[in-house]
């Protein structure tokens, strides 16, 4: 049976070879694919890519070359947005793009006519927050697992993926160091990263037992996996009245910048905690970073305090 299935995978790649099937199991077995993604990022890119094939298996790669080519992905685009909506068709034809593109740098094919399309689905959550009373709420009806959970977003500002990794090694009594892993690409690890911990956070720490190597484990002490995870996130959910909020985990990394910025934290300092390159922080605080009263109220104070703009505060209306 196993030498059945492999001439079978032999002789579905001889016929699929020169098309867009091929080229499909060419960019996933490359240098590129296997090592510069992510395993979380393989996986999705293969879902999208396969959903792809069905549609558009044995275009020749001729076929690719041609500049009308476009409008056949486009339409497919369309097609998939009135079935699977704007977001998961955006995402789809982006995958074949990024395909399309590692096929032109390999010589595949003479142009990736897909590149720089215009994106159907937009999302805006830079004012979407956690508010003290999503976070009461939340604190008062989460099982005690979820609400850990949420104290270690709120005081790091790191992701989930890196929230359930966190071991107790990574904490050293003031600090958790740890490397962020939306880094690690190409087969390297991204920079070690030393976040100060709060007095709030550290009580929490303190006060949990050391039963497992993970900080944040389930009631039974294992590792959350990432589908457990986000059913037991939705059910605490559910139980604080937060449905109809709009409010998702991610969000709580957005509330943490923003925090940040209403303590007075410059951009080079909130970014030494989020781990942003400098040149790209300010594009990122511009997602995130909500315009709150409480930022204009602290500009304004700054404004009237500066040596600098004591002569605006003196003016007054002259009869």
């Amino acid at each position: 049976m196993e030498s059945y299935a492999r001439a079978e995978q032999t002789l579905r790649e001889r016929h699929s070879a020169g098309t867009f099937a091929g080229l499909t199991r060419a960019y996933t077995k490359s240098p590129e694919f296997q090592t510069r993604l992510a395993a979380s990022t393989r996986k999705e890119y293969g879902r999208k890519l396969a959903a792809a094939e069905i549609e558009f298996g044995d275009m020749p790669i001729a076929a690719l070359n041609n500049p009308r080519v476009r409008s056949h992905f486009m339409s497919w685009r369309s097609v998939v947005a009135r079935t699977s909506g704007l977001r998961e068709a955006d995402y789809r034809l982006a995958v074949v793009s990024a395909m399309l593109s590692w096929a032109v740098e390999n010589g595949h094919v003479e142009s990736n006519h897909v590149k720089g399309f215009k994106r159907l689905y937009h999302s805006d959550r830079s004012e979407i927050l956690w508010l003290p009373e999503h976070v009461e709420a939340f604190m008062a009806a989460a099982p005690v697992e979820m609400q850990r959970a949420l104290i270690l977003a709120l005081h790091t500002g790191l992701r989930q993926g890196d929230i359930r990794k966190l071991c107790w090694s990574n904490y050293d009594g003031a600090h958790l160091n740890l490397r962020i892993g939306k880094n690690q690409r190409a087969g390297r690890q991204g920079p070690m990263v030393s976040i100060p911990c709060t007095k709030s956070l550290r009580a929490m720490l303190e006060g949990m037992s050391r039963g497992s190597a993970v900080i944040l484990t389930t009631k039974e002490g294992r590792p959350f996996t990432a589908r457990y995870f986000g059913r037991q996130w939705e059910d605490a959910m559910r139980a604080a009245g937060l449905t109809n909020a709009s409010l998702h985990f991610h969000d709580l990394r957005g509330t943490a910048v923003t925090m940040l910025a209403e303590a007075g934290c410059s951009v080079p300092q909130i970014a030494s905690i989020t781990q942003h390159s400098l040149a790209t922080a300010t594009r990122i605080l511009e997602t995130y970073l909500a315009p709150t009263r409480h930022l204009a109220t602290q500009a304004i104070a700054q404004f009237e305090n500066a040596a600098a703009t004591e002569f605006a505060n003196r003016l007054q209306t002259r009869a």
